[in-house]
Formats: structure tokens, C-alpha cells, sequence
């Protein structure tokens, strides 16, 4: 009696892996029309784009994978069951538990890949992620130039250059240099290059001038091949990357460090974050437990089921949302995170009620003799 079942689980599968890369493609061109800015302003590399874009992808995945379980499922349900391949395994006298069970099995080998995702790999590529897109915005070597716009990367300092080209290489360079002190600098050249010297970035000019002002207003004009312009005084090396909720694993929100200001102030937040996790992998378990009521839950229809698919794609879209909103509610208040396991454990309760509710007189009804052998098996 094991080939059905692991029949129904191939069959059940193949749409599931479907789905899911369907979802996940739609979800990372949001995201990645959602960072494009990072090649754009901040003139990143598409190694980077791509790296940034890829770690974002579990948690997305995570996220899709139990709507991607109940379109695959209302796909191969009905797929089966107009072809009588449901009535087939009732036929061979199998109970409506082994009927089902290949499904609950895939439905709760999702609901571990979820979890895992949100207990470690989430909190890992977040970090990583935050990690990388904080290199990005206090790359000041990298947003320095934007072609045709005087920018100021940092006080006291404005870059202006008309073009640059695919190799790198800047045209008609101006940048205006103002001190603390009052002194102010200006330097103009024809080409430019930010380069590396050591770890230090700096701006290479040729071919241009330097004309300097002192405190006492007197002009130094000076005239050179080759200049160049530290840009290591304008980098903030005070400046600290800060980990997000969503950043952080589950022994920091259920535990933190309460030492901290930012770590007080959040603390209900982080607690619903926490059950938020937990409580996410039930849904794949109750999406595929109304999909299932949805096809061969209820009576045998020949003109479909459409009615039960649209109640059952009606609970569960308020259930997610109902989930989001739990969410935000238990930010404000800890005793409402018991309603982030209620409300998915509730559809499941009541759809694996409907499912396994003995109601196979209605496929006798509707089916007459055909069914007659089912009688032993089902009842």
C-alpha cells in the first residue's frame, strides 16, 4: 500500500516545486526592481546587486511557500479527482487518512523548512545583507560622482563631474574644498580616476589646476600633471551598522540585552517577532488542510467545486491577514501574541474536522453502484 502513497506525493511535488518558483520569480523582481537604486546611485557592481538580491530570497521564500502549497494542490486535487484517481485509492481500501496523509506529510516538510528558515537562515542573510547594503551607503569612493551633478558626499566637500566612462574614467573634474578653518580649495581637471592606495580611496586628477585660498584670503594657484585628492578625511569610520528586529536570532528577541535603550524601547516588538516566527509554519499545514476540505472534503460534485474553492481561498487570505494584523496588534500588547497561533490553528482545526467528518453517504448518493464496493473500505 506504499506505491499510492508515494504516488500521491510525487504527484503533489512537482506542482509544489512549481509554485513556488513561480512566487519566488515574482517576488524577487520586486525586490529587485525595489534595489536597483543600488546600482544606479550608489554605482555598485552587479556582483553586489545580485549578492544583495539573493540574500533576501529564504525570507521571501518563506513567505510564498504556503500560498505556493495551496495552488499546487488545488491544481493536482482536482486533477486527481476528475480522473477518478481519488476514487481509486478509496477503491483499493484505503481510509481517508492514507488518502490524505501524502499530502500532510509534504504540507509538514514545508512547515520544517519554514521553520528552520525563520529560527536561522532568515536572521543570517538579514544580517549579512545589512551588513553588505551598509558597505554600500558609506562607500564614499562609490557615490562620489554622479555624471553632470555637483554632489556633496560629505560636508565641507562638493565633485562635480561632466561624464565618465564605462572604464571608470572621469571628464572635466571640479571639486571645491571648504575647511573648518575658512581656508577653501578648489581643483579642476580634464581626466580623473578613483583609485586605491593601500585602503585608502583616492581621487586621482591629471591634466588640471588647484587654486587655494588661505585664511588670510591670499590665492595659491598651482598647476600639475598629476594630483591627488585623499578621500580618507571624509569617510566616518564612526559610523555602526544596527541590527533590525528582523536581523536578530530568537535568543536575542526572547532574551535580549536589556541593558540597552534601543533593546527596552522594543522589547514587546521584539517578543512578537519572536512568536511571529513560531507561529508562521503553521499555516502550510492549514492551507493544505483547506485545500483538501476544498476538492474531497465534501460531497462529489460533476460540476466542480468551485463554490468550496473560493471559501476556502476566502479563509485562507483572511487568516493571513488576520495574521499580519495579529502582528502589529502584539506589538503594543504581549498577551495578544496567544492570537498568532489561534488564528491559523483555528481554519486548520476546522477544515481537518470537515475533512475527516464521516459524510461519505453523499458519495453514494451521487455516485450509486459505482462507489457500492467503497462501503467496507469507508465506512
Amino acid at each position: 500500500m506504499r506505491l499510492i502513497p508515494s504516488y500521491l506525493f510525487r504527484q503533489m511535488l512537482g506542482p509544489t516545486l512549481a509554485a513556488v518558483a513561480a512566487l519566488g520569480g515574482v517576488a524577487l523582481l520586486s525586490q529587485t526592481l525595489a534595489t536597483l537604486d543600488i546600482i544606479i546611485d550608489h554605482r555598485q557592481s552587479v556582483l553586489t546587486f545580485a549578492k544583495i538580491v539573493a540574500l533576501t530570497m529564504p525570507q521571501m521564500i518563506a513567505m510564498v511557500l504556503p500560498i505556493a502549497l495551496f495552488v499546487a494542490a488545488l491544481v493536482t486535487l482536482n486533477r486527481l479527482h476528475t480522473e477518478h484517481e481519488i476514487v481509486v485509492c478509496y477503491s483499493a481500501g484505503m481510509s481517508r487518512w492514507e488518502v490524505n496523509s501524502p499530502f500532510f506529510r509534504l504540507a509538514s516538510l514545508a512547515a520544517l523548512v519554514t521553520l528552520l528558515v525563520n529560527l536561522w537562515v532568515q536572521p543570517w542573510c538579514e544580517r549579512a545583507m545589512r551588513d553588505e547594503l551598509f558597505k554600500v551607503k558609506t562607500d564614499l569612493a562609490a557615490s562620489l560622482v554622479r555624471p553632470g551633478e555637483f554632489v556633496q558626499p560629505s560636508p565641507g566637500l562638493t565633485v562635480y563631474a561632466q561624464s565618465t566612462d564605462p572604464s571608470g574614467q572621469l571628464r572635466n573634474v571640479f571639486i571645491h574644498q571648504q575647511n573648518p578653518d575658512g581656508a577653501s580649495a578648489t581643483f579642476s581637471a580634464k581626466y580623473g580616476r578613483i583609485e586605491k592606495h593601500g585602503d585608502k580611496p583616492v581621487l586621482v586628477l591629471r591634466q588640471g589646476s588647484n587654486q587655494r585660498y588661505n585664511q588670510r584670503g591670499v590665492l595659491n594657484y598651482l598647476a600639475f600633471d598629476e594630483y591627488g585628492f585623499d578621500l580618507a578625511p571624509y569617510l566616518k569610520d564612526d559610523q555602526q551598522v544596527h541590527y533590525k528586529i528582523s536581523d536578530r536570532y530568537m535568543h536575542e528577541l526572547v532574551f535580549p540585552d536589556l541593558t540597552g535603550e534601543w533593546e527596552r524601547a522594543n522589547r514587546k516588538r521584539m517578543l512578537a517577532e519572536a512568536h511571529y516566527r513560531l507561529s508562521t509554519p503553521i499555516y502550510n499545514l492549514t492551507f493544505m488542510a483547506l485545500a483538501l476540505w476544498a476538492v474531497i472534503g465534501g460531497s462529489f460534485s460533476r460540476v466542480g467545486y468551485m463554490q468550496r474553492i473560493a471559501a476556502a481561498a476566502a479563509i485562507a487570505g483572511a487568516a493571513r491577514v488576520l495574521g499580519f494584523g495579529a502582528q502589529a496588534a502584539c506589538d503594543n500588547n504581549v498577551g495578544l501574541n496567544v492570537l498568532q497561533y489561534l488564528i491559523p490553528l483555528g481554519p486548520l482545526w476546522w477544515s481537518t474536522r470537515k475533512l475527516f467528518a464521516p459524510n461519505i453517504h453523499n458519495y453514494r448518493q451521487t455516485q450509486g453502484p459505482t462507489l457500492a464496493p467503497l462501503q467496507p473500505a469507508l465506512g
